[in-house]
């Protein structure tokens, strides 16, 4: 079966203000997103892109802002409720930007097929047959003896597997890819499947993904963020960040646009 996984990356081209009929203003920022699909056939050893996809948007509570066109470039309007503070802008890239993962994983997928997700499933639960992996662990989901077991997991080792008691649910586990000795917590990403499915099946896809992930764990040598940060990953946030475009050309075509509307 082959292995898809996808990822997604994001910049912000420049910071706008408006300028409102009542003489008001409002933050906004131009953002570029692209989310991609990496194929891995294990058996041949091959991975290809399977898909990608690049959205812009102005992000702004702006009643008034329209998208912001120049030639073939468009920025359109994503509308965030609230205040529109500029420092909570960034945050709203991540819904359109997931809304773009699932698109593209959704059309190139096949049955029997495994789909990795580079962060917690949240909204993309629902997808079949898919894995949330967690490089970080910034949240505690157990108690001192079962973090116990987690720590003491050698290389290619898992813990079992465990429902989340959060609002989004599901199972969880931990397992430790391929590491050379170093902190207790060092190498151990955690992954995370559907609560819809039945026990027997999210076991199943715990032990998939205990013949899965470690096969793709970088090295230190290359990766700064080894193991945790995955060759496939690594190589489609490369590619998919040169899908934005050049920042610098960006930022004059927005400035451009922006003294155009001021006219």
């Amino acid at each position: 079966r082959d292995r898809l996984l996808v990822d997604g990356v994001r910049r912000i081209d420049a910071s706008v203000w408006t300028a409102e009929d009542d003489g008001g203003s409002f933050p906004g920022i131009a953002a570029s997103y692209a989310a991609g699909v990496v194929r891995c056939d294990l058996e041949r050893g091959a991975a290809e892109l399977a898909g990608s996809r690049v959205g812009r948007g102005l992000f702004t509570a702006s009643p008034s802002a329209q998208d912001v066109v120049a030639g073939a470039i468009r920025y359109p309007v994503h509308r965030v409720s609230g205040t529109g503070e500029l420092s909570k802008l960034p945050a709203a890239v991540q819904g359109p930007l997931t809304a773009l993962e699932v698109a593209v994983s959704d059309a190139v997928r096949a049955d029997g097929d495994l789909l990795v997700v580079d962060g917690p499933l949240r909204s993309r639960r629902n997808l079949p047959r898919t894995l949330g992996y967690i490089k970080t662990q910034h949240s505690q989901y157990l108690d001192g003896r079962l973090t116990a077991v987690v720590t003491g997991l050698a290389p290619g080792q898992r813990c079992p597997v465990f429902r989340l008691g959060t609002a989004w649910g599901g199972y969880s586990w931990y397992l430790r890819l391929p590491v050379a000795g170093g902190a207790p917590w060092a190498g151990i990403v955690r992954v995370e499947c559907s609560a819809e499915l039945t026990e027997t099946e999210a076991i199943a896809l715990a032990d998939l993904s205990l013949v899965t992930l470690p096969r793709f764990a970088s090295t230190p040598y290359k990766d700064p963020r080894a193991p945790q940060n995955l060759i496939p990953i690594a190589g489609l946030e490369r590619r998919l960040r040169g899908m934005l475009g050049d920042a610098r050309l960006l930022h004059r075509v927005l400035t451009a646009a922006a003294r155009g509307i001021r006219r």
